[in-house]
């Protein structure tokens, strides 16, 4: 009788045991590696701090996500750069590929590339490249994907839509009415895009495709207030934008990742 509850309490230290680290392993979660590429607004200009841009924000939202781990990210977002800055061969997309290979070498990790470009390709004048036209705006997008996905093939690829702008938007570069019309001809483009890469077992999926409507009504709260060459203008999200932006994208990265299979 003895020996029978022995062996009863070790089967029940083992069963908690089990049930622990089972747990403890879940808990741990897939760690993300995560690579934005963008510009003024990925980058975060004017609002005080790296911390406060969207890449930070939305990598400590992801972490605190059901079945995801730890989380790391590089911010390879740059004011004024269009998708002609971010193709292969410029050092926009050298700076890319030194952070992905990093990332990719750690093996326990799922590699996301974040991608929301294409408010200074819409640009009547000023940006390299400006004005990009639709149909090259896709080129360009393509041959950044393509090096990418021939280079990590298991990567997901995470397409946001461009942001809203006021169409009196004119800094030292002019984008205004024009600017805003060419900038929504790239979102349904975008969008199949996404689409034929999965029908090549791609994980691309469309990310963010809700904020540029919300910013639209909401800029005076979440834009910063800027003096140009045509009134006040609003183009980069404040602080409170920001971190809006980046729960839009997160929510949808993380999604991604669920639809890939990688969580």
């Amino acid at each position: 009788m003895r020996k029978l509850y022995t062996l009863l309490l070790s089967f029940i230290f083992l069963f908690s045991m089990s049930v622990k680290l089972t747990a403890r392993s879940s808990d741990n979660g897939k760690d993300i590696n995560l690579v934005f590429i963008g510009n003024s607004i990925t980058q975060g200009v004017q609002l005080g701090g790296a911390e406060y841009a969207p890449p930070a924000i939305a990598a400590g939202i992801l972490e605190g996500y059901k079945g995801v781990g730890s989380v790391k990210f590089f911010n390879n977002g740059v004011s004024g750069k269009t998708t002609f800055d971010h193709i292969p061969g410029t050092g926009l997309f050298t700076r890319t590929i030194e952070a992905a290979d990093g990332f990719y070498s750690d093996k326990d990790a799922q590699l996301v590339f974040s991608i929301m470009i294409g408010t200074n390709d819409s640009a009547v004048t000023g940006p390299n490249g400006s004005p990009v036209e639709r149909e090259v705006y896709i080129i360009n997008l393509m041959s950044i994907m393509d090096s990418l996905l021939n280079r990590y093939p298991d990567a997901v690829v995470v397409l946001h839509h461009p942001v809203w702008y006021s169409p009196n938007t004119y800094n030292t570069s002019q984008y205004l009415q024009e600017g805003l019309d060419r900038l929504r001809s790239y979102i349904p483009a975008i969008d199949r895009l996404a689409r034929e890469y999965r029908k090549k077992n791609f994980s691309v999926y469309v990310g963010d495709s809700k904020a540029h409507g919300y910013f639209e009504k909401h800029y005076k709260e979440l834009m910063i207030h800027e003096n140009g060459q045509e009134g006040i203008f609003f183009l980069h999200p404040n602080r409170d934008g920001a971190a809006k932006l980046a729960e839009f994208w997160t929510g949808n990265i993380y999604k991604s990742l669920r639809k890939s299979g990688a969580l």
